[in-house]
């Protein structure tokens, strides 16, 4: 992250950022409105979602029902696809994968050596959520990482860092989530809900909108 010169705000201009997404959909209820604001500040984004939870979906759907909505969420936050990347590991059996899981990501950091890496909050109790953290801790160490809240998976949070946020930023985190078909009703996929978070994240730095992070490592 840079300095923009107004009134010391960061910017993302010229970043480039991972966002590490254990299911298809963390990524954008984790960070959805800052990747819509780094997108905007000219930065580059690469979502990188490990399961696509076939075994989650709704009998009335496809089998890979989640991997068509993850490109078209990803879509509607103006990722290019080829910086989408969806592996195919079992829900809630990615520790079993964690070597495997580790080598893509040390291959990908070889690929794209990212400025910035968003992933779970090392608070976060999910099982997959816990694998992915620790696996990317470990490769993205000479990296800024920040940890973002699910608030139904954690039982406690640390918002250290703050990103201020824009409604546009909102409305299109809100767009990129009703992409989500199969997972309509859930009470964290509703507009209401990601509106009153970010609303409230804002409050707490005296702006209107904002999503927080647990800074995990900061390097300036």
């Amino acid at each position: 992250m840079t300095n923009d010169g107004n009134n010391g705000m960061i910017s993302f201009k010229g970043k480039t950022v991972f966002v590490l997404a254990p299911h298809t959909d963390d990524g954008e209820l984790g960070c959805g409105g800052t990747i819509s604001r780094i997108l905007e500040d000219g930065g580059k984004v690469y979502y990188v979602a490990f399961s696509t939870a076939d075994a989650s979906v709704p009998p009335e759907f496809p089998r890979n029902q989640l991997e068509i909505e993850v490109m078209q969420a990803t879509h509607k936050l103006q990722i290019p696809t080829d910086q989408v990347i969806v592996y195919k590991y079992e829900v809630r059996k990615l520790n079993y994968a964690r070597q495997e899981i580790l080598q893509q990501l040390v291959d990908l950091k070889k690929a794209h050596n990212p400025d910035i890496v968003f992933l779970p909050s090392s608070k976060d109790i999910h099982q997959d959520h816990v694998t992915v953290t620790q696996e990317g801790i470990r490769a993205f160490k000479q990296s800024t990482i920040l940890g973002y809240e699910l608030i139904w998976n954690n039982l406690s949070f640390n918002t250290d860092c703050f990103i201020k946020l824009d409604r546009r930023h909102i409305d299109q985190k809100i767009a990129a989530l009703q992409e989500y078909k199969t997972q309509a009703g859930r009470d964290y996929m509703s507009g209401k809900f990601i509106e009153s978070l970010a609303h409230t994240r804002g409050v707490q730095i005296g702006e209107e909108y904002a999503e927080t992070f647990e800074v995990i490592r900061w390097i300036f």
